[in-house]
């Protein structure tokens, strides 16, 4: 389903140091540093799979998550969803998959939340019965009916994310990219989120990506973990490769990110 091998991404980040005189002497002469979000990062997924794709900040998640996702272009390697290389083909390739960023928002802020799922239907090209089948069962099944005809400015976050969810899935994309999916939830939506997930994953064999800071999260979903540190794959392999290390997952990721100097 998904392959990645020896993917690279650099981004040139302008540096200066604080105060007036740093700033006009960066109009004429700006120095940069050069960042290696991903170096050589290489995986493969099959169709079916939960996998939780984990490190700390700026480790390459999201830069990961952009490019098989086809928001971002990589300066090389090679990368394929589906059998489509994302940033080549993406009319194709955004009809075959769903992301739901936890700090990005699909829906419209000043509109009822199903004014934004009806645009969606057109941006995709959701034929009307498989429109009407899938936001009946993701309306029951995420506890929408009351809240989707309020502005999605008016929700709660908890609220706002469930029906972010919904949005990612109406066209009912094969594989399923959640950045932060839970992140600023309380523990009620986040069980609400986590049950949601696992059974879509289960009856409709969705391929799900979850990057996440939560250890909870990926206790609940995931039962293979890729381990990303400085744009370097450090660990790929089951919770319990983990677990080998330590009894509690979250103490035992802290001393591979230690080991590994990230």
């Amino acid at each position: 389903m998904i392959e990645v091998k020896a993917l690279r991404k650099t981004f040139k980040v302008a540096r200066r140091e604080a105060g007036f005189s740093e700033a006009v002497k960066a109009l004429f002469h700006r120095e940069y540093e050069y960042i290696h979000a991903l170096d050589e990062v290489s995986f493969s997924i099959g169709g079916g799979e939960m996998v939780g794709y984990i490190g700390p900040n700026g480790a390459g998640k999201s830069s990961t998550i952009k490019i098989l996702s086809g928001i971002l272009t990589p300066d090389s390697g090679v990368c394929t969803v589906g059998g489509r290389t994302p940033w080549k083909e993406r009319r194709a390739h955004v009809k075959e998959i769903g992301v739901v960023f936890g700090q990005r928002s699909q829906l419209w802020w000043d509109v009822p939340v199903i004014d934004s799922f009806e645009l969606l239907k057109e941006i995709y090209s959701i034929p009307d019965s498989v429109y009407s089948k899938n936001l009946s069962e993701l309306t029951e099944t995420l506890d929408l009916p009351k809240i989707i005809k309020t502005p999605a400015r008016q929700l709660s976050l908890g609220q706002r994310m469930r029906c972010e969810i919904a949005a990612s899935l109406l066209h009912d994309p094969k594989v399923l990219f959640l950045d932060e999916p839970t992140i600023g939830l309380d523990a009620v939506s986040k069980l609400a989120v986590r049950d949601f997930i696992k059974r879509r994953n289960q009856e409709h064999g969705t391929t799900v990506i979850l990057t996440t800071h939560d250890m909870q999260d990926i206790e609940a979903l995931a039962s293979r973990i890729i381990l990303i540190g400085k744009g370097k794959i450090l660990l790929d392999g089951t919770l319990d490769d983990i677990r080998r290390g330590g009894e509690h997952i979250d103490e035992t990721v802290a001393e591979l990110y230690k080991k590994f100097d990230v």
